[in-house]
């Protein structure tokens, strides 16, 4: 949690309206697929949340556990080989439980960008945006983003857009040059920013603040878009 509220912060205190991808269930070894146990959410991580919401952050499900069903590191999903009725018991357990800790989600970012192109219309019936990175591609292909796909927008991040502040402030004046009309989804990981104590976080998001849209717009403007013929 003081690794969560520092990035929060960091974000936050810069003007960033910004997408916090969360598990509801923290679970200990997420590479291996035979491993169990987890806790719930406990009172500073609720705590956070609730900060969270109340100062502007918009929530997305990140899987129930965030562990893996395949070993390889090039399989590893939370998601895959699910059949619907699976697939739908673990999304709405998830949902349920974000809801329990206040957290309402229309977004799924999927734990390691990873599920599979049938299971589209499964989680298209209970996200409104379904997200996706770079590991998505041998999956889906490479699409342009955002997309509509039937019931839902598909909202794939890739590089340069996709990594660290600090090889991501670089690109920022690609992003000021074609700011108008353009959705450009930048994506970002706690983990990977604590090394330099984000540091360079601090700068991305004072620079990024002018450009950045409110998550509900552009979950409004999605609605808009999907009611036009």
């Amino acid at each position: 949690a003081p690794a969560a509220a520092a990035f929060h912060a960091a974000l936050a205190d810069a003007g960033v309206p910004y997408l916090m991808a969360v598990v509801p269930q923290l679970t200990h070894r997420p590479f291996d697929p035979a491993a169990s146990g987890g806790r719930p959410l406990g009172d500073a991580e609720l705590a956070l949340l609730h900060r969270m919401r109340a100062e502007g952050v918009t929530f997305a499900l990140h899987g129930l556990t965030h562990r893996t069903r395949y070993a390889a590191a090039q399989q590893r999903s939370e998601l895959g080989g699910l059949a619907g009725p699976d697939l739908l018991a673990l999304v709405d357990e998830g949902l349920r439980r974000l809801a329990d800790a206040g957290a309402q989600a229309s977004v799924l970012v999927p734990p390691f960008n990873r599920f599979d192109a049938r299971q589209w219309g499964v989680l298209a019936s209970r996200f409104d945006v379904i997200a996706g990175g770079p590991e998505s591609v041998a999956l889906l292909g490479l699409q342009p983003t955002p997309q509509w796909r039937g019931d839902a927008v598909y909202l794939p991040s890739y590089p340069p857009y996709y990594g660290r502040a600090k090889d991501l402030l670089p690109r920022l004046g690609e992003l000021e040059a074609a700011a108008a009309g353009l959705w450009t989804p930048v994506t970002l990981h706690l983990a990977w920013e604590l090394d330099d104590g984000l540091e360079h976080l601090r700068r991305f998001a004072e620079r990024v603040a002018p450009l950045a849209t409110p998550w509900p717009e552009f979950l409004a403007a999605a609605g808009r878009s999907r009611s036009v013929p």
